[in-house]
């Protein structure tokens, strides 16, 4: 059941993490609960057919003209076009949990996702070579884990935007059914 936001609720809402905390998970729950508009960066943003990358400054475009809307969830954001979508957040929710519960979600769903041959993102699908290439999910796991914790802290340090710091899934999970109870 798609309900519309309250006139309190934020109307633009940005979840952050780490690769593998779930925020895909977390945003579409989100707003399906809420009834706003969801923003799936990786298939609306970043990544087109065959695991090509979307030319960075088509990237910022689109992330500006989804941005520019009055309502929406975003389920990331990436840094080469954040400038055009952290100015209109009006929430940020960051999950900000330790290495061993990203990394061990991220594995067990690359591994399912192989297995499974599900389809990612515009018809990408994850294989074992992939998984264990040097651009692999799970590298950028290692290579973008300290980079993002520290953004989500400059976050809050900044303290422009609101931020709502989940450090357990458990706590998310209880807002969430909070949100969705409303």
């Amino acid at each position: 059941m798609t309900t519309a936001a309250s006139p309190d609720t934020p109307q633009r809402v940005l979840f952050y993490g780490v690769t593998g905390s779930g925020k895909s998970t977390a945003a579409h729950r989100y707003a399906g609960a809420t009834g706003l508009p969801e923003v799936s960066a990786d298939d609306q943003i970043g990544w087109l057919p065959d695991w090509t990358e979307r030319h960075p400054t088509d990237q910022k475009d689109l992330a500006a003209a989804l941005a520019s809307s009055e309502r929406w969830v975003f389920d990331t954001v990436y840094a080469t076009w954040a400038d055009q979508v952290l100015p209109r957040t009006q929430l940020v929710v960051a999950l900000d949990y330790p290495r061993w519960v990203s990394l061990s979600r991220l594995v067990r769903r690359t591994a399912l996702r192989v297995i499974r041959r599900e389809v990612v993102c515009n018809g990408n699908r994850e294989t074992v070579r992939r998984a264990i290439a040097r651009d692999s999910i799970l590298v950028w796991h290692f290579k973008s884990f300290p980079r993002k914790r520290a953004r989500i802290k400059r976050l809050i340090d900044d303290g422009g935007v609101p931020v709502l710091r989940f450090t357990r899934p458990r706590d998310l999970d209880r807002w969430l059914r909070s949100v969705e109870a409303v």
